[in-house]
């Protein structure tokens, strides 16, 4: 009966303890692009930095990249192949605060006009 007792309190202080979640070790804002169009994004540059969000198709999702400083709203460049360069291009960034560290997903859309929509989503 005691052994049973130990090996179940050493199974919950394992679980309790030994479990990490993935916002536990970030430090930065963490962002992905969800395509919500019906091209395919070649490339997709968020921000100023030289990161690139590459190839992702309709309805698909690129990986998470790491941002020192990003916006809920920010600039965006969409390169499409045969159907051009797409941008969204804020005009300042008074009164807004940069994200934290966690994560986040930028759902971009381009419209038959030609204008990006950005609908901002937290993970």
């Amino acid at each position: 009966m005691m052994g049973k007792v130990t090996s179940v309190l050493l199974f919950l202080v394992l679980v309790f303890f030994g479990c990490t979640d993935r916002d536990d070790s970030i430090t930065m804002a963490n962002i992905r692009v969800k395509n919500v169009s019906t091209i395919n994004f070649d490339t997709v540059q968020v921000g100023t930095e030289d990161k690139i969000h590459n190839n992702v198709s309709p309805n698909g999702f690129s990986g998470y990249l790491e941002y020192e400083t990003a916006y809920a709203y920010d600039y965006i460049k969409i390169t499409s192949g045969e159907e051009g360069v797409f941008i969204l291009q804020p005009i300042d960034f008074v009164g807004e605060t940069p994200l934290t560290p966690g994560f986040y997903t930028y759902e971009l859309n381009v419209l038959e006009t030609g204008e990006v929509q950005l609908s901002f989503v937290v993970d």
